[in-house]
Parts: C-alpha cells; sequence; structure tokens
C-alpha cells in the first residue's frame, strides 16, 4: 500500500477517494485555498504544499480542473514542480482496462470506465464513472473526461480537452486541443483545437 496526497480539494478529488482500493494509503489533500486548510468535518486533512516535502515518499493525484478552469490544468500541475515518478496512476476497482491498452501517469479511472482494445490514455488525464472508450483511441495529456461519455473507435481528444458528461463521439473523430465539448452533446464531425461545442449535433460557439 503506497500513501497518497490529493492534489487538490475540490469535487474530483472528493470523488477520487473511493478510487483508491486496497493500492494506496490517503494521507489528505493539498490545497492553495487558505480557507480550505486544517482538519476537515469528514475525518481528512487539508494540507498545504508543504505536504510535498513532508511526505517525500508520498505519491501525488493532481486531479484540477473543471469546464471553467480545464485550459489551465497544465500549467497548475507543472507548477507542482513534482518530478513524474511521484504521480499516481488509480484505477478504480470496477475499472476494465484491456490488457492491449495503455494509460499515463498521473490518470484517474474512475469506477466503471471501460477502455476497450488498443485504448491509449495520456499523462494528467481524468475520466468520470461509466465513461467508455473504444478501441484505437486516444485521449491526449491533460485532458478531462466527464461521465456517461462514449469515444467510438479510431477517435482522437486533443491534449488539455473538456469532454462533458453524457457526450459521444462517434468513430473516427478528430477533437483538437484545448477544445471543450459541452455536456450531452453529439459530436459527428472533427473538432477544430480551441473549440467550444454544444448540442446534437455538435455546433461551434
Amino acid at each position: 500500500m503506497k500513501d497518497l496526497l490529493i492534489f487538490p480539494f475540490n469535487g474530483n478529488g472528493l470523488e477520487a477517494l473511493s478510487c483508491l482500493g486496497e493500492n494506496f494509503r490517503f494521507l489528505g489533500f493539498v490545497d492553495d485555498t487558505p480557507g480550505k486548510l486544517g482538519k476537515h468535518e469528514l475525518g481528512f486533512t487539508v494540507y498545504g504544499r508543504h505536504a510535498f516535502q513532508d511526505f517525500p515518499e508520498a505519491l501525488v493525484l493532481a486531479i484540477p480542473g473543471s469546464p471553467s478552469s480545464f485550459s489551465s490544468r497544465q500549467i497548475l500541475i507543472e507548477g507542482l514542480n513534482i518530478p513524474d515518478s511521484r504521480f499516481a496512476t488509480v484505477l478504480h476497482p470496477r475499472a476494465e482496462v484491456s490488457v492491449f491498452s495503455k494509460i499515463g501517469r498521473n490518470t484517474l479511472l474512475m469506477s466503471g470506465v471501460v477502455l476497450t482494445s488498443n485504448c491509449f490514455i495520456g499523462d494528467h488525464v481524468c475520466i468520470l464513472p461509466n465513461t467508455v472508450i473504444h478501441h484505437d483511441s486516444k485521449v491526449g495529456n491533460y485532458t478531462l473526461i466527464g461521465s456517461n461519455v462514449t469515444v467510438a473507435g479510431n477517435s482522437t481528444v486533443g491534449d488539455n480537452c473538456y469532454i462533458g458528461s453524457g457526450s459521444s463521439i462517434i468513430n473516427g473523430i478528430h477533437i483538437g486541443e484545448k477544445s471543450l465539448v459541452g455536456i450531452g452533446t453529439n459530436v459527428i464531425k472533427d473538432l477544430p483545437a480551441l473549440s467550444k461545442s454544444v448540442g446534437n449535433p455538435a455546433r461551434l460557439l
């Protein structure tokens, strides 16, 4: 069992607690907001960044980001100055991952996530419950994918994207980097980098 710190104290972090199984011993959260620091009513402690030095052997799961802040995830994670060797990869015990798929470091797969054959999931990715990534698809670094998302085969989601819950991406699609796909969007055509889209079918905003 490996010691683990989670950054920051946010919704994704709280949900990650149920994903740890028997592989990790949760030490506490790390956050930059002074009002969050200290002992929490749920029993855990929220530390400042000094915890990275106070617990030098602990692994780190860094999962910041939301629809409004996803584009800054890379800057925030790199700013932690954590060596690659300290980043954890956390898979919920009920996540299903093909032996032919690959998952990067500092990646979180929540309950019910399914990765079928020959998927590639990059570094610093967070995938929420009950999402399915089909064969030969790729998810780029620093991307957040919501719950109940379907990514059909041979599709690519670029770096630092946000895919809203309930969205569907048909086969062979390419979504450019730093794109936001709104909740419940059905993507049937390629989307350019830096785009925002919503609707059925997806339309650019």
